[in-house]
């Protein structure tokens, strides 16, 4: 999709947003509406929004429709289901596969994980990551950090930094302790940016990338 393009499309899903303890937000009539790549807004007919204090967005394509500010809302859901972060994408999935590959993790030279039990993710339109038994990490190597990150296929991570030899190399690692229930197969694992270490799949080092 280019950054001009627009595509719209109906859901079929129904639309709340909670704000105060009141539903501010109703819909059963969304539209997703993709303005980039990545993610698709919600946008409903304005007369779905009970509360006319709420920022809005419009484009010139829906012109009966807007999009509430998501941080402006405290808790969204699809039905009954809680949504964070931002919508889904119908159109991407999450598969976590158990594998019996062997992963090497280094770091300026020091074995920071090594395992043949990792759990790999594939999620649509990025390469896989590996999540790592804790059991299999060099836990005296990593210090926790305050960073935290969500997601609205895994839920909300919580991150680790390495000293080596008295150098800090700062979040290097993750783990979802309670991931939303599509990604509980990597519940309490820890994860490695390949961008940032050393990974080794079976032996062949893995291409550094961009964060995702």
């Amino acid at each position: 999709m280019s950054d001009s393009a627009v595509r719209i499309e109906q859901s079929p899903k129904w639309v709340r947003g909670i704000l105060g303890g009141r539903t501010v937000v109703d819909s059963r009539s969304v539209k997703l509406v993709w303005t980039h790549p990545y993610y698709p807004a919600w946008y409903v007919p304005k007369g779905d929004v009970v509360d006319p204090s709420l920022p809005t967005m419009t484009i010139d394509e829906l012109a009966d429709h807007v999009s509430v500010d998501w941080a402006a809302v405290d808790h969204w859901f699809e039905e009954d289901v809680e949504v964070f972060v931002h919508p889904r994408d119908p159109y991407k999935r999450i598969d976590a596969l158990p594998s019996s590959r062997h992963l090497r993790v280094t770091i300026d030279g020091a074995v920071v994980a090594d395992s043949d039990r990792p759990t790999i993710v594939y999620e649509t339109m990025l390469r896989p990551r590996y999540y790592l038994p804790v059991t299999d990490v060099r836990l005296d190597l990593l210090v926790p950090s305050e960073t935290t990150s969500g997601c609205p296929y895994k839920g909300f991570a919580q991150y680790w930094s390495a000293v080596i030899d008295e150098v800090e190399h700062p979040d290097v690692a993750w783990s979802y302790r309670t991931p939303l229930p599509e990604s509980e197969r990597i519940a309490g694992l820890i994860c490695f940016y390949d961008e940032r270490v050393e990974v080794e799949v079976d032996g062949e080092r893995t291409e550094p990338r961009g964060t995702g």
